[in-house]
C-alpha cells in the first residue's frame, strides 16, 4: 500500500471512531498493566470477567501482594495459563513496590524488567496510560498489516517498525487501537468481512470476500 493510501486509511478510521481505546477494563495504570499481562493468549472479554473479581479484592499492588499467589489464582482461574500469570502478577506487584514506589513507571526499560511484561505489553501501557506514540503489535495487527499491505513484515518487531515509519504522526497515538479493533471485528482471521470494510478499496489483499 502506498503512503497516500496509508494516510487515507487512517483518516477514514479516525472519522468513524475518533476516540478509540482498549476494551480491557481498568481503574488505574496499575490495573491496566495487570490486565494486559493477563490478556496474553486470552480474550479481552474473558480477562474483564476475571479482573472484575480480582480488582474488587486487590485494586492496588499492596492489596495484590496481600492476596498472595493462591488468592490471585483463584480469581483468574477462568483464563488460560492462570497459574503462571498469577505468579507474574504477584512478582510484578512486589517489584513495583520495591523499585517504583507502587507506581507504574513511564519508562520502557523499567516496564520490560517487570515479570510477565514484554515489548507488546509495555507498548500498550506507554500508549494508553502515557499517550506515547507506540505500536503494540498483537496477532490482529500483525495479520492486518501483512494482509492489507499496510506494513508487511516477517515478525512483529519488523511490522512495528514499519508501522511507525509509515503512519502519519497525527494518527500514531491512536493507530494501534484502530488496527486492533479493525482486525478483531472486520479483518478477521478466517473470513475477513471485506464488504463491511472501510478501507477495502485501498487494501492489497487478493482474496477479498463479498
Amino acid at each position: 500500500m502506498k503512503l497516500a493510501g496509508v494516510a487515507e486509511a487512517f483518516r477514514r478510521l479516525r472519522e468513524t471512531n475518533p476516540d478509540p481505546t482498549t476494551e480491557l477494563e481498568y481503574g488505574s495504570p496499575y490495573q491496566l498493566l495487570v490486565a494486559v499481562v493477563l490478556s496474553a493468549q486470552a480474550t479481552d472479554k474473558g480477562v474483564n470477567l476475571a479482573t472484575r473479581r480480582l480488582f474488587a479484592l486487590a485494586p492496588t499492588p499492596e492489596a495484590m501482594v496481600s492476596l498472595g499467589e493462591a488468592g490471585i489464582s483463584e480469581q483468574i482461574k477462568t483464563i488460560g495459563l492462570f497459574r503462571n500469570k498469577a505468579r507474574n502478577t504477584l512478582l510484578l506487584s512486589h517489584q513495583l513496590l520495591e523499585r517504583h514506589g507502587g507506581e507504574v513507571p513511564h519508562d520502557r526499560e523499567a516496564l520490560e524488567a517487570l515479570p510477565g511484561v514484554g515489548r507488546k505489553t509495555a507498548n500498550v501501557v506507554l500508549n494508553t496510560i502515557f499517550g506515547d506514540p507506540t505500536m503494540a503489535v498483537d496477532t490482529h495487527v500483525f495479520r492486518l498489516s501483512n494482509r492489507t499491505g499496510l506494513a508487511p513484515g516477517k515478525d512483529v518487531l519488523e511490522v512495528e517498525k514499519r508501522l511507525l515509519r509509515r503512519i502519519p504522526k497525527e494518527y500514531l497515538r491512536d493507530a494501534h487501537h484502530w488496527l486492533i479493533l479493525h482486525g478483531r471485528y472486520v479483518c478477521t482471521a478466517r473470513k475477513p468481512k471485506c464488504g463491511a470494510c472501510l478501507i477495502h478499496d485501498l487494501c492489497l489483499y487478493r482474496d477479498k470476500t463479498e
